[in-house]
């Protein structure tokens, strides 16, 4: 890569504003030599697009659609693939979240380029060429891989790994709106739009309290719930409480699930399965809750208690609300 090149960045945002993990992958965007451009598709255009410079970004370009209210792949794919034809970026970073994932696979095999996904780590090598590390083996090694062949290549990165210092409000950049035409999804777009929440994702979420059989019942997660509240944080689930029907399946974590990589992780009343723990080992600190002393999870936990999650988890959320909110 060289200077004159062009790094795109798909904004992600929701009706609460530009998520978090898009500054992440800013960062992340601004280790390469070249221009920085912020790809935010809209239907009013209305955010604090001046967040996106001060993060990193160099420009942003708006691309304005009625269609774009709500996110569906094949709007976004359309107009993404329409940009990256006329500017014709070196590569397009997203965060790895279920609709950058989805978007990024769909760009890729319409404009048959290379895509890399769930990436922990992006360089450029000393010859120029984009070296990306992914985990593999369900997080027990990690593979490098150079990037080659048509481009753009199509990039999604881990959330959480990718941080920076801020914004960084000295910095400056151009903001480019223009309406923009797409082909008439009607027909299909409602069967297609992807159902947006007040609840945080659990891939993006910095705090996670996650639960087990251990908590014994489906509305025993209403336990679950209160804390992550009272902590800002999102409710995850094993595989075996998806199975039962306790949690939906958006929110399990594990081999057959989702990768999460949150600053704190609170298990509780799970055994610690190798498939469950292949999902969250990355954690930067994990809590772990079970009445059984031998459990799996405390192999890896920074933190132990022994005993009943239905008696715990009530104690520290009282305790926590205590702390936070005095």
């Amino acid at each position: 890569m060289d200077k004159s090149s062009t790094i795109g960045v798909v904004v992600e945002h929701d009706h609460n504003g530009i998520k978090p993990v898009t500054y992440e992958v800013l960062n992340a965007a601004r280790n390469f030599p070249g221009l920085v451009s912020a790809y935010y598709f809209s239907n009013d255009g209305e955010a604090n697009l001046e967040s996106l410079i001060q993060g990193g970004a160099d420009e942003v370009r708006v691309f304005l659609h009625p269609d774009f209210v709500h996110y569906t792949h094949e709007t976004y794919a359309a107009a993404l693939i329409k940009e990256i034809k006329k500017s014709q970026p070196e590569i397009i970073l997203l965060s790895a979240s279920n609709n950058g994932k989805e978007l990024a696979a769909a760009v890729a095999t319409r404009l048959e380029v290379g895509l890399a996904t769930d990436c922990i780590d992006l360089q450029l090598s000393e010859a120029g060429e984009i070296l990306v590390k992914r985990p593999v083996f369900s997080g027990k090694a990690h593979s490098v891989f150079r990037l080659s062949g048509p481009k753009p290549y199509l990039v999604t990165l881990r959330p959480n790994i990718f941080r920076g210092e801020g914004a960084d409000k000295t910095r400056t950049g151009e903001v480019f709106k223009e309406d923009i035409n797409l082909p008439d999804f009607s027909d299909i777009v409602g069967g297609l739009v992807r159902e947006v929440g007040t609840k945080l994702d659990i891939t993006e979420a910095r705090i996670i309290v996650s639960g087990g059989l251990g908590m014994q019942a489906p509305e025993n997660f209403k336990m679950l719930e209160d804390l992550a509240d009272v902590l800002g944080g999102a409710v995850a689930a094993s595989r075996p409480v998806v199975d039962n029907g306790w949690q939906e399946y958006s929110h399990q974590v594990g081999q057959t699930g989702r990768t999460v990589s949150p600053d704190l992780y609170i298990a509780c009343g799970i055994s610690g399965a190798v498939q469950h723990l292949a999902g969250m080992s990355s954690s930067r600190c994990i809590i772990a809750i079970n009445s059984d002393p031998h459990a799996a999870i405390f192999s890896i936990a920074d933190y132990g208690i022994v005993g009943d999650a239905l008696k715990i988890v009530p104690l520290l959320t009282k305790e926590f609300k205590n702390i936070l909110h005095s």
